[in-house]
């Protein structure tokens, strides 16, 4: 799969509909969380099209995720976080992304007070929507009732079919259940890109040094969704230079068994400095293991071994 140095820069993006004032627009709107291939279908219609009719191509997306405001999920985890999802958006070549403050207020719109606020902030001239999207209270804004309120309003609907792979409808849902089973190559087929999480280095214990294997620990989003404890081959991301890493998801159960935080420490292949303060992007390409208690720190560390032999297989 090919990397992606770029697509995880730090982006300014809009927070309110309220703040912005466009005259012409194509938009989208939905969650779009891992903005995987079936995301990317619709984006690419969005991007090229409103570049060949001379407007801004929009995203609008709602956060928290209606499962959290409205079906009381407390414990959501996103594919990806608000300032990710909008460096990937603009990545693709879009104008402007929108990250909407999602509650009961706003979703108590109906299908027909939202569009007439879209067309009034956004100038909505063309709206491209999945072939589930519905918008307004109680979902009643399905396709046939948003091209109803076009023919109003002065704008026109356009639905982008599901994108399969192999058999299946490619979605967040599938895929986040592929990442809390560590199945990150899967998912990766999925979105068109290796699964990552990214972070500022910061300190541990420091027991990687004295057994000459130093690691990073890295501080992830807190919800970021995380792959399930054990050991996995990475691409680490250190500015825009890639090396292959070891990286173990979990408690480190042979030293601090009674640890409750799960933490995320990778050990790059080849790599000497310090990382300490800077910004780590992790890619997870293969779980080789499941994380393990180990008799004695000898022990572990033949295990290590063994596992950093197999990420040179694997990546290099």
């Amino acid at each position: 799969m090919p990397p992606c140095p770029k697509c995880f820069k730090t982006v300014a993006h809009f927070h309110s509909l309220r703040d912005v004032s466009i005259s012409h627009a194509w938009v989208t709107v939905g969650i779009f969380d891992g903005v995987h291939l079936g995301h990317r279908a619709l984006l690419t219609r969005l991007v090229e099209g409103a570049r060949a009719n001379g407007c801004s191509s929009v995203v609008l997306t709602l956060h928290p995720h209606p499962a959290v405001v409205l079906g009381g999920q407390e414990d959501f985890a996103y594919l990806s976080p608000p300032e990710e999802k909008a460096a990937l958006l603009t990545a693709l070549g879009v104008d402007v992304v929108i990250t909407q403050l999602f509650d009961r207020d706003f979703a108590s719109q109906t299908a027909e007070e939202f569009m007439r606020l879209l067309v009034q902030t956004l100038g909505l001239r063309h709206l491209i929507i999945g072939y589930d999207t519905a918008l307004g209270r109680g979902r009643e804004g399905d396709a046939r009732r948003l091209t109803e309120l076009g023919q109003a309003l002065g704008y026109t609907v356009e639905t982008i079919s599901a994108v399969q792979h192999g058999a299946k409808i490619i979605s967040s849902s599938a895929i986040r259940e592929q990442i809390r089973a560590g199945a990150v190559a899967e998912a990766a087929a999925a979105l068109g890109r290796w699964y990552t999480v990214s972070g500022p280095v910061v300190h541990g214990d420091g027991r990687g040094r004295h057994i000459h294997l130093p690691t990073a620990n890295i501080l992830y989003p807190q919800e970021k969704l995380i792959p399930p404890a054990g050991i996995y081959a990475t691409w680490a991301w250190v500015g825009e230079k890639r090396y292959a890493a070891a990286t173990n998801i979990g408690i480190n159960p042979t030293f601090t068994p009674q640890r409750q935080n799960i933490g995320i420490e990778a050990h790059l292949l080849d790599f000497s400095g310090d990382l300490y303060g800077q910004e780590v992007r992790l890619e997870f390409v293969q779980r080789l293991r499941g994380e393990q208690k180990f008799a004695s720190a000898e022990a572990l560390l033949a295990q290590i071994q063994q596992d950093i032999a197999r990420v040179r297989e694997l990546l290099t």
